[in-house]
């Protein structure tokens, strides 16, 4: 199997992970594809600038994360959306009645928080990613992800004892 395809392949296995992160930051299921396919795409196209013995799930989200921020850029100056709430019917098993809420609690968390805080959660706590890889995804010293989560954690934990309830994100 030639190196391409073997990337091709090792690619292939990291989509759900794109997809979680995807979401993170557009917080709707639609968008989330659309920047998902985007990076599929553009990372398709310049497999051949991956350097081999570095990190593709790094590579991946620094692509992902680099397309919603232009993205951003493009319609702050072209039109304006509002963020969509995450549809619960995507999730795959419907939970109780308790853990439903205490998702939408924490999803109206996340949503209040500003997207570099929301990413450096999502890099860190749901993907797993070491301080220095989700340094390397942000393109930001690693001292400053280390911030930004603390910051994330601490905006969460006020919004959950509901001292947060009614702050908005910081930019």
């Amino acid at each position: 199997m030639s190196d391409r395809a073997r990337l091709r392949d090792e690619l292939v296995t990291w989509i759900p992970n794109l997809r979680a992160f995807a979401l993170s930051l557009t917080q709707s299921a639609q968008h989330s594809d659309d920047l998902v396919q985007d990076t599929l795409v553009k990372a398709l196209s310049n497999l051949d600038k991956f350097q081999a013995g570095t990190n593709l799930r790094a590579w991946l989200f620094t692509i992902l994360r680099n397309s919603f921020y232009n993205g951003i850029r493009y319609r702050k100056y072209h039109q304006s959306t509002a963020l969509d709430e995450v549809d619960p019917a995507c999730l795959e098993q419907r939970a109780t009645q308790e853990k439903y809420i205490e998702f939408q609690d924490v999803l109206r968390g996340m949503s209040r928080l500003a997207p570099e805080q929301r990413e450096a959660i999502v890099l860190i706590a749901a993907e797993g990613l070491s301080y220095e890889e989700a340094a390397a995804v942000c393109n930001c010293p690693v001292g400053t992800v280390k911030s930004r989560l603390s910051r994330a954690r601490q905006r969460l934990e006020e919004y959950a004892n509901g001292k947060g309830a009614r702050a908005e994100p910081v930019p």
